[in-house]
């Protein structure tokens, strides 16, 4: 099955105002894809902080690309000081919503139950969810990589609504310059998709995007999305220079002529 390549831009907690409009308005600029998006044939899908929802709103607005959040609550709304729920998510213009980033596992402690609780959210309030896992280098030097993978995905299965995406994000390549091989990619990958093939259905493993994230640079991208099993990207540090970003985008429409 023939998949939509997806380049993903998450800026965590990065760029001010001006900025962010600038790096929007570079890609919007350097389009020339009637449906506004700067690379044809694949999606695009920015993930600013939440104060910089509004001005990438609107400086995205009337292009294809789309706008997420970094993170939602489980409820609907309520005494979550700090938090943002779904709805509002969806009052500022997302489409998309990042859960269980590793940052988000390590820092806030959020478990495999917090983050299935967050699909359903994601679900309630028709945000397409782009599911993070992935091991840590303890984990993987310990040969557990795929225990790891298969008890994130399971948690998360019975949450999760059809349209949605799962990116493998190996912990140990997070922000630290070290890029699994495109063959370490491809083996989690495929075993990810296997895994839903037999938890789920073979239809839903063949439909379902797998994205690598982790130190995802413009002279990696190629061989990466190279793979079979490698559907895009979630991009993190160098998603914050358009020119970068711009180029893994061409990266992932190459691979998908």
């Amino acid at each position: 099955m023939k998949r939509t390549a997806l380049a993903a831009a998450n800026w965590k907690m990065h760029l001010l105002a001006g900025e962010a409009r600038a790096f929007c308005r570079r890609l919007r600029d350097e389009g020339g894809d009637p449906a506004g998006l700067p690379v044809a044939g694949i999606e695009a899908v920015i993930f600013p902080s939440f104060p910089l929802l509004p001005p990438v709103a609107a400086a995205l607005d009337g292009s294809a690309i789309s706008m997420g959040g970094q993170d939602l609550h489980p409820e609907d709304a309520g005494a979550h000081t700090g938090d943002v729920s779904g709805a509002q998510l969806r009052d500022a213009g997302c489409g998309w919503v990042l859960i269980g980033h590793s940052e988000r596992r390590r820092d806030h402690g959020e478990s495999d139950e917090l983050v299935a609780g967050k699909l359903r959210a994601a679900a309630r309030h028709r945000l397409r969810p782009i599911l993070c896992l992935g091991e840590t280098r303890e984990e993987r030097r310990a040969g557990r990589t795929f225990a790891v993978l298969e008890r994130q995905l399971r948690a998360a299965l019975a949450a999760a609504s059809e349209d949605w995406v799962v990116a493998y994000e190996p912990v140990w390549a997070i922000g630290t310059g070290d890029t699994a091989t495109p063959e370490q990619a491809q083996e989690a990958h495929a075993f990810l998709r296997q895994q839903v093939a037999e938890l789920a259905s073979p239809a839903a493993a063949a439909a379902l995007r797998l994205l690598y994230g982790g130190s995802v640079k413009p002279d990696n991208a190629a061989e990466l999305i190279a793979q079979p099993d490698v559907d895009g990207f979630l991009v993190g540090g160098a998603s914050l220079d358009a020119t970068q970003f711009l180029a893994i985008m061409h990266a992932c429409g190459a691979a998908r002529r």
